[in-house]
């Protein structure tokens, strides 16, 4: 049975078109890497992918980080969105780098 529900109550639910679609990430600096070039390492991460593609990141961790990325604004993130994030951590030397199937950031 098919519920018909307004535009506001989609909005505050986050289904329909206000829909949020995201994915998890999670890698690994190599052993013994120093705080400082972790720092510099996530400022170049949201300043090389993340901002560029209007993509937010929260996330944590000290040699091994996982996060969660979706967009800055109600959207889907695209699986080259994915691609990108997982081709910059890689080419970052960046190891054991994981990227999630798109899932709803909300109800998933």
């Amino acid at each position: 049975m098919a519920t018909n529900r307004s535009r506001r109550l989609r909005k505050k639910l986050h289904i329909a078109e206000f829909q949020e679609l995201g994915f998890s990430v999670k890698w690994r600096f190599p052993e013994g890497t120093a705080v400082e070039t972790i720092d510099e390492s996530l400022d170049k991460f949201i300043d090389g992918v993340i901002e560029p593609n209007k993509l937010a990141f929260d996330g944590s961790g000290y040699l091994q980080w996982e996060g969660l990325v979706c967009r800055q604004d109600i959207g889907h993130c695209t699986d080259e969105q994915r691609a990108q994030v997982k081709k910059w951590l890689e080419d970052h030397k960046m190891e054991d780098v994981e990227v999630s199937e798109l899932f709803d950031i909300w109800w998933d």
